[in-house]
């Protein structure tokens, strides 16, 4: 599964969008998976560094003990609303899904990094406008009316 460093290297353009969109505001949504297979929502922040995509987390979190047991994880960047005025100048927003790969933690905390199964924008552009890429089919755009 690709590192953050992997995909610049295939979609630097695309890349560089999706980290800009998410890293907007400080706080970011991410879905973990519980011990039943259900959902969980959590709020989580990003770094971006060494070609890398790292979350962390408080020593002993329930979304870090999900992680550690299932390491699929999705994280959703900040959103705001399209201007009502000019729809198509929403710069859209950005979604990563993929797996945490746990890291050792000196502060006591858990730290991961992520590895991405796909990356996603959406936004407008006379209808919705959907960009992708994972690494095994690569990027794709379409629009959908």
């Amino acid at each position: 599964m690709p590192s953050w460093a992997e995909f610049e290297a295939a979609e630097p353009e695309f890349a560089s969008r999706v980290r800009a969109l998410m890293t907007r505001r400080k706080h970011l949504t991410m879905a973990t998976l519980r011990q039943d297979g259900s959902p969980r929502i959590s709020g989580t922040e990003v770094q971006f560094a060494d070609g890398q995509l790292r979350i962390g987390s408080m020593p002993d979190a329930i979304k870090a003990r999900d992680l550690i047991r299932d390491a699929r994880v999705a994280i959703h960047g900040p959103t705001s609303d399209p201007p009502e005025e000019d729809p198509g100048g929403w710069p859209g927003e950005a979604k990563i899904a993929g797996r945490a790969v746990a890291q050792e933690s000196e502060e006591g905390g858990h730290n991961f990094v992520i590895d991405l199964d796909e990356a996603v924008i959406t936004s407008l552009d006379g209808g919705l406008v959907v960009e992708s890429w994972n690494p095994t089919r690569g990027y794709r755009r379409f629009v959908r009316d």
